[in-house]
């Protein structure tokens, strides 16, 4: 959404119908997801999502289970109207995903035809979310299950935290690269220095003893020995 056109709810409230009290007639799933809204109303982020005044429906919703999942597979018709039911027939919510952490599973449910079907996992153990360009899965980190998203290609979706643990990560990285091109570098000037004292000395030897057989030469010429007959 280079746009930033859309919502995420998480423990608000979708008003899907008009009663008294007006909570009645609203359902709080764990997360949901809205495209093509503004994040804000009247400036502030929303505390709930009134589906008759935004009139589009969110694309998935997710519940975590914190009983037995009863409430919330409950598609019991109204008046007691249970959560499966209210998302599959009231707000018709295209996809519906199900989130037991103690047994490390999802299920997720997909509007055909008017009613919930469960949908098959990929090869990935992933749950396509097609019109999101995702996937939905379970990632074991540690000894908790993480519910995460992937993208269609089976790549993690990284995390705020994450993201910058990847940023810091590249950073030292590149911080070590420059520091070790910096010392190589530093290397090799030193031995193109000590190259250079080298020749340098071989020099400095040569013109030694060059200047040692001339005046030695001189000497000689001096005692009236001619050093070319040597």
């Amino acid at each position: 959404h280079p746009d930033g056109q859309y919502c995420i709810g998480q423990d608000s409230g979708i008003y899907w119908t008009l009663t008294q009290p007006p909570e009645k007639g609203a359902e709080a799933p764990d997360w949901f997801y809205v495209a093509n809204v503004p994040p804000l109303l009247n400036g502030e982020y929303r505390r709930s999502y009134v589906l008759w005044k935004e009139k589009i429906v969110p694309l998935i919703a997710i519940e975590f289970v914190s009983g037995n999942g009863d409430e919330e597979r409950d598609d019991t018709p109204p008046p007691k109207a249970g959560k499966f039911w209210v998302y599959e027939q009231a707000i018709k919510i295209p996809f519906y995903a199900i989130y037991e952490v103690r047994k490390a599973s999802v299920e997720v449910y997909q509007l055909i035809d008017g009613r919930y079907a469960r949908i098959l996992p990929n090869q990935r153990g992933h749950y396509a979310i097609a019109p999101m360009g995702v996937e939905l899965g379970i990632q074991e980190k540690g000894s908790i299950p993480w519910l995460r998203w992937w993208d269609r290609d089976g790549n993690l979706l990284l995390t705020a935290e994450e993201r910058v643990i990847v940023v810091e990560a590249i950073s030292l990285q590149e911080r070590i690269a420059k520091e070790n091109a910096e010392a190589i570098a530093e290397q090799e000037r030193l031995i193109a220095l000590q190259e250079r004292n080298e020749k340098l000395q071989e020099r400095l030897a040569k013109q030694k003893a060059e200047q040692k057989a001339q005046r030695l030469a001189e000497m000689l010429k001096a005692m009236g020995i001619d050093t070319d007959e040597i």
